[in-house]
């Protein structure tokens, strides 16, 4: 009895994980893009021509 128990239980430790993890695994939301593409910018890694063309593809 206690076998299917914990078979319950880690079937819903792993049911729990996989709605907590998968759903935004790799999705990046418009507001990252735009803090990644500042850091870029501010660290010279792009410059201002460029900054502003793809921030405005990104609105």
């Amino acid at each position: 009895m206690w076998l299917w128990s914990l078979l319950a239980l880690a079937a819903l430790a792993g049911l729990f994980w996989l709605v907590v993890r998968l759903p935004g695994a790799g999705a990046a939301t418009p507001g990252t893009a735009r803090r990644i593409l500042d850091e870029r910018y501010a660290r010279g890694e792009i410059d201002e021509d460029d900054y502003r063309r793809r921030r405005a593809g990104l609105s």
